[in-house]
């Protein structure tokens, strides 16, 4: 079954480095045992890291019992929706891939608001390249 994104296209990959997605396999898929709706392709800020660890999902601190790798800024990663939507209300939504952010984020985000944040497209480089060191 192909997986569609927020633009009704296909599902693009979000990163390989970190490795990412709830299946760990590069994409912002779902399926039923997605029980936090992991759709949302990001790219990582400052701003963001901190909010998100004061909401008390340290994304940061490397966590190899969940194949969390502790992410830094620049850092493309799947993330739950509701947290992406609660860090727009707050002023720090990271921006987003909308090619690779899964049509199930459309379920708690509306379309506007991760228009209003998608990332401009750099035809010179994949998604995920030379982003970590």
């Amino acid at each position: 079954m192909i997986q569609r994104n927020v633009r009704g296209g296909p599902l693009k990959e979000c990163s390989r480095d970190p490795l990412t997605g709830f299946h760990r396999d590069g994409c912002c898929h779902t399926g039923v045992q997605d029980l936090g709706n992991h759709t949302v392709c990001a790219r990582m800020t400052e701003a963001f890291l901190e909010f998100s660890r004061a909401a008390g999902n340290d994304l940061v601190t490397p966590r190899p019992e969940w194949n969390v790798p502790g992410l830094r800024p620049g850092d493309r990663w799947c993330l739950c929706a509701s947290r992406w939507r609660e860090a727009a209300e707050a002023g720090v939504a990271p921006p987003v891939d909308l090619d690779a952010t899964h049509e199930r984020a459309l379920e708690v985000v509306a379309l506007a608001d991760l228009e209003y944040h998608a990332l401009l497209p750099d035809p010179a480089s994949p998604p995920g390249a030379g982003e970590r060191s």
